[in-house]
């Protein structure tokens, strides 16, 4: 008997560690995507380089391209991330190295001469390398403003 509580507790106190360090990690990378999206309205192309990982993807509604030129684009303006109003986000975690989130998002920009504003689901895929959390792929989905995202 004394066994199998001590067995049901260290099972309890494991799944109670498991969930802390997932709520830990999903705060961390929720951080991380808003403080990139203050990046991007800034033009803070050094920030970015550092996240952004070297075969990163990127994928708008005009088309896709990887890191360098993602970063030539903020630093030029011809897109200029003005402001996102982030509505709701949703972060899934696999393992403690990988992490996926949706933020549902009113973007303010200024795109060829024109200030423009747009609704989208954004998918971001993080990865921890070296003790880093480096961003994969940054995907643009347009939707309508009563679009949801599921918890």
């Amino acid at each position: 008997m004394k066994r199998t509580v001590m067995v049901i507790f260290l099972i309890l106190s494991y799944i109670q560690i498991s969930y802390a360090q997932d709520l830990t990690l999903e705060k961390e990378i929720k951080k991380l995507s808003k403080d990139k999206w203050q990046w991007m309205a800034d033009k803070d192309v050094d920030k970015l380089a550092t996240l952004f990982h070297d075969k990163a993807k990127f994928v708008h509604m005009s088309g896709s391209w990887k890191k360098e030129r993602e970063l030539d684009i903020i630093e030029t303006g011809s897109i200029w991330y003005k402001k996102a109003d982030v509505h709701d986000v949703a972060v899934e975690t696999f393992g403690d190295d990988t992490a996926v989130l949706w933020n549902r998002i009113t973007l303010m920009a200024h795109v060829r001469g024109n200030d423009v504003s747009n609704e989208f689901t954004v998918t971001e895929f993080y990865k921890k390398e070296g003790g880093d959390w480096k961003l994969l792929d940054l995907t643009f989905s347009s939707v309508r403003d009563t679009h949801k995202i599921e918890h």
